[in-house]
């Protein structure tokens, strides 16, 4: 079981930064893409941290791990960053599965966008993007718990559904793009039981959790999201 996440500060500079923690009651299956503890294999807890839009670390991973050993996490874990302030997190739950999102749209970009010479097509996308949009802070982070064990396929598979329910609920918002170029997503599940072999979008499980992804990226999304760190000059 995946507990709700508590959200904490760390000190930073003189500044006290927001993060989420998720506890889970035993070690949990984890697949994601966060840059500490990606990957698939088992992990006990998740951080989503945020950090000023300055951020310039080149080691994020020894970054999160350095925050983790701080709030005395022990055993592995995932770590995410985002410039939103976290405590605007946005939960949703579907049929058992629970999602929750910190949702930045700052720098829409579409997956499959044609790279220009002499520009990234991260670049190319935010130029061509509203006004508003630009102005807000990027970065996607979904951290959802499907509470039925799921296989190694389900799980990448899951990964497949809830992304493509975040870009569902960006098009229906307007959004110039499939999401930003820093996204990332972890879902967890538990380790024994029954063991599901699909994680579709008409699947058992993929189904919820669609749903739930694609309410919590609207409702996110829907919103005003400022810069952490703009929040401080107001």
């Amino acid at each position: 079981m995946l507990n709700e996440p508590s959200l904490t500060t760390r000190r930073e500079n003189g500044r006290d930064v927001p993060m989420l923690v998720w506890r889970a009651d035993r070690p949990l299956l984890s697949v994601s893409s966060a840059p500490l503890g990606g990957g698939l294999d088992v992990r006990n807890w998740v951080v989503n941290a945020t950090v000023p839009m300055s951020y310039d670390r080149d080691d994020p991973a020894d970054h999160l791990a350095e925050l983790a050993d701080r709030l005395g996490l022990d055993g592995p874990g995932v770590g995410l960053l985002t410039g939103v302030d976290v405590a605007e997190v946005v939960a949703r739950a579907d049929g058992g599965v629970r999602v929750w999102a910190t949702v930045g749209l700052g720098t829409p970009v579409w997956a499959a966008a044609p790279a220009e010479a002499g520009a990234p097509a991260a670049t190319v996308a935010a130029e061509a993007a509203p006004a508003t949009l630009v102005e807000r802070v990027g970065t996607v982070n979904i951290v959802a718990y499907v509470p039925a064990r799921l296989g190694p396929a389900a799980l990448v598979n899951a990964v497949a559904t809830a992304t493509e329910a975040k870009a569902q609920a960006l098009a229906e918002l307007g959004v110039p793009g499939t999401g930003t170029p820093t996204d990332a997503i972890t879902v967890l599940c538990p380790v024994d039981g029954p063991e599901a072999a699909y994680g579709g979008p008409r699947s058992t499980w993929g189904s919820p959790l669609a749903r739930a992804v694609h309410a919590a990226v609207t409702a996110g999304g829907a919103g005003t999201v400022v810069p952490w760190s703009d929040r401080l000059a107001t």
